[in-house]
């Protein structure tokens, strides 16, 4: 199975970006692995937050093939303890899924059109996080989900 993480705008925060690279290194020993980074849109202060949703929904949307299994990281998802994540990665992984792409949206969340295309959502917490935040606590938790299954002592339960 292939996983990419999907996001809109780049990381700014050096300590955010070099948690994230930790985690992506570490993931390869478990799965194909890969981030998209789609630049955040210009002259978004001049679009309302429907237009802004709707451009960079079409942009997450050109990111997307038909046979991909497409899960968003969405507030208002299914929430997983950690090792009910494995459960579900690993569900997936039977379930002969060759691509899961998870998508994180931009500030103002996702567009109707990618909400209808997604095959699901998972929330990683009932707080907002900031969307660069997602990035490091999604790669953490996917390593953690890999570790679960491998039986290693990464996970303490």
């Amino acid at each position: 199975m292939k996983v990419t993480l999907i996001c809109i705008g780049k990381t700014d925060e050096p300590y955010l970006r070099e948690g994230v690279e930790k985690f992506r290194l570490r993931l390869r020993h478990y799965v194909n692995f890969n981030e998209v980074v789609i630049p955040d849109l210009k002259n978004s202060k001049h679009l309302s937050t429907d237009q802004q949703k709707s451009a960079e929904g079409g942009l997450l949307l050109k990111q997307v093939s038909p046979a991909d299994h497409v899960v968003l990281l969405d507030e208002r998802g299914r929430e997983f303890r950690s090792a009910d994540f494995a459960a579900y990665l690993n569900k997936l992984m039977v379930g002969s899924v060759q691509h899961v792409l998870f998508l994180v949206g931009g500030p103002y969340g996702f567009d109707e059109a990618v909400y209808r295309r997604a095959n699901e959502r998972i929330s990683l917490s009932k707080m907002t996080f900031s969307h660069q935040m997602v990035r490091l606590f999604f790669t953490e938790q996917l390593y953690r989900a890999f570790t679960i299954l491998k039986g290693e002592p990464y996970h303490h339960e």
